[in-house]
């Protein structure tokens, strides 16, 4: 009998996963012997043919990334367990009741630096363009494609990858993501635009699915007490040290080796993840939905310090409605329907409205301070003083979700976001041109902003049955994207010019689904998340 993983479950085809992985690491080092002779031209290499090597390695790139795909899938009969006979919820009594130790510590160090990688990979567009613009000799329309097609992959990556995270398991989901992270370094020499915009759109696929699955695997480790708050820290920490790790790395790295380095960084950012795979465990949680109670409780005894009693993870008899938990397995379409239909509604409907300011109304704002009679320089300068001030806004947010109310503290930041989106309309309704007037609305917005995508998809993490965790969260997270797709596509119609008009129309969806939230929110402060189910249940 096969020993059992501390992590709670191993390569199913250990062989499968590091033989793609080495054919991955392979294509890509394909690719240098061209970039090397481009050195003498800063590595100018659009319009030079592609050579054998780099098109044999084209060629091992997807091999690899098949057979390492293959590697982190459960095997066959695991995956139809899943889908024909999911199991009823359990209660994890040992996983909640213990204090935060060195174990989840670990985790958490681990989930960071994977999602400081994560963000990093969609931030270096803004410093990759102008270099890639000028080589290709391409218009800034035509260059920014390339973020409008990333944003398209993360929206449809969230999808995806939340729906292998439901049935390949938590791990396997994040070291795809890794995988697929360095097989896109190959953009690093690629001597044709069009082939850059494939790969964008597969690093942001592989980008946007890492996210709701990192929020996922914690949920489901931390124990009730501190879920929420670490939640919450997690995605504000991530966030900023990633813009600022893309932003590190084009300042030490573009001017020497060009924008190509900052693809380049693909492959061992990539790789780091992997090698950290022994820190990653498998949720046990999940481990538990799909049959696997001894894997469950090899994970539980990580973080637990002994190995915990069969009666740690017990089905819960006293869940009702556990016919419609059965049907739930079915798709991201019951996310929509039943119980889970009105909070579900009103969270995609904030995703929606938070892409539309972040991606459209505060994208344009330099354009229309401007208009309001605040000077180009003067602009710039309020937008730095709102940013600097909106920072300590993450303690804020991390308290009043931990302390107060998780889905109260959403709402509350929804609320504020709508807000501020009125007080611009009044002051380009009344052509008020207050240079302090204008710093107020915007450092208002940006924190209320911030404060809602810190919350939400935290929120959609812990409010999900297990059967569907990654999925909801997918799917939230994809709103957000969508918002922001719909967002740039306005901005490029000419939307946001009219100020008064597109702030008022897009505080209107927000406020909606704050109040939806406010109404059919359920709190999860501190709530174990089989509770968290069962209140859903009864209040449906």
């Amino acid at each position: 009998m096969r020993p059992i993983n501390p992590n709670g479950i191993s390569f199913h085809h250990p062989i499968a996963f590091w033989l793609g992985c080495a054919l991955i690491v392979a294509g890509v080092l394909s690719h240098w012997p061209m970039l090397a002779m481009g050195a003498h031209v800063h590595y100018h290499l659009a319009g030079m043919p592609m050579d054998a090597p780099m098109l044999i390695g084209m060629a091992l790139i997807p091999l690899g990334v098949v057979l390492a795909g293959y590697g982190v899938m459960p095997r066959l009969e695991l995956m139809r367990r899943v889908l024909q006979h999911p199991r009823d919820l359990a209660t994890f009594r040992v996983a909640d009741s213990v204090p935060l130790n060195a174990a989840h510590w670990t985790l958490v160090v681990v989930l960071i630096i994977a999602l400081v990688i994560d963000v990093m990979k969609p931030a270096t567009l803004g410093f990759v363009m102008p270099g890639m613009t000028a080589e290709y000799a391409i218009s800034k329309k035509t260059g920014g494609l390339l973020a409008f097609v990333a944003l398209i992959g993360t929206t449809v990556g969230s999808v995806i990858w939340g729906r292998i995270g439901d049935l390949f398991g938590r791990r396997a989901a994040i070291l795809l993501s890794a995988l697929m992270f360095m097989a896109t370094a190959i953009c690093g020499a690629m001597p044709s635009y069009n082939w850059n915009l494939a790969m964008c759109f597969m690093m942001g696929a592989a980008a946007g699915g890492m996210l709701p699955i990192a929020f996922t695997l914690m949920a489901e480790t931390v124990p009730a007490a501190h879920r929420g708050w670490l939640l919450v820290a997690l995605g504000g920490i991530g966030t900023s040290a990633g813009y600022l790790a893309a932003a590190g790395a084009a300042t030490l790295l573009e001017p020497t080796f060009s924008w190509r380095a900052l693809w380049l960084l693909n492959l061992p950012t990539g790789a780091v993840i992997l090698l950290l795979n022994h820190w990653i465990p498998e949720s046990p949680r999940f481990l538990s939905s799909v049959g696997l109670e001894n894997q469950a409780r090899a994970v539980l005894a990580k973080f637990t310090g002994t190995v915990p009693a069969r009666d740690a993870i017990e089905p819960e008899a006293a869940a009702p409605d556990v016919g419609d938990e059965r049907q739930a397995i079915t798709g991201a379409r019951q996310l929509l329907h039943g119980r889970y239909a009105r909070v579900s509604w009103g969270l995609v409907l904030c995703g929606i409205a938070w892409g539309l300011v972040n991606f459209g109304f505060v994208l344009w704002l330099p354009v229309n301070l401007v208009n309001l009679g605040v000077d180009a320089s003067g602009t710039s300068a309020i937008l730095a003083k709102s940013a600097v001030l909106a920072l300590p806004a993450t303690v804020v947010v991390v308290s009043l979700y931990h302390r107060w109310s998780s889905f109260g503290s959403l709402a509350l930041f929804i609320a504020l976001t709508s807000l501020a989106l009125l007080v611009f309309a009044a002051l380009g309704f009344a052509g008020v041109h207050s240079s302090a007037a204008t710093l107020a609305a915007t450092v208002a917005l940006l924190i209320s902003v911030s404060g809602v995508i810190a919350m939400l998809i935290p929120y959609a993490a812990e409010i999900y049955p297990v059967q569907l965790r990654a999925t909801g969260s997918g799917v939230i997270a994809a709103s957000s994207k969508l918002g922001g797709i719909l967002g740039a596509g306005l901005g490029v119609a000419g939307f946001f010019e009219h100020f008064v008009a597109s702030a008022l129309l897009i505080a209107v969806p927000m406020a909606i689904s704050g109040l939806m939230l406010f109404r059919d929110g359920i709190e999860t402060r501190g709530v174990k998340l089989e509770d968290i189910q069962t209140a859903i249940s009864k209040a449906a």
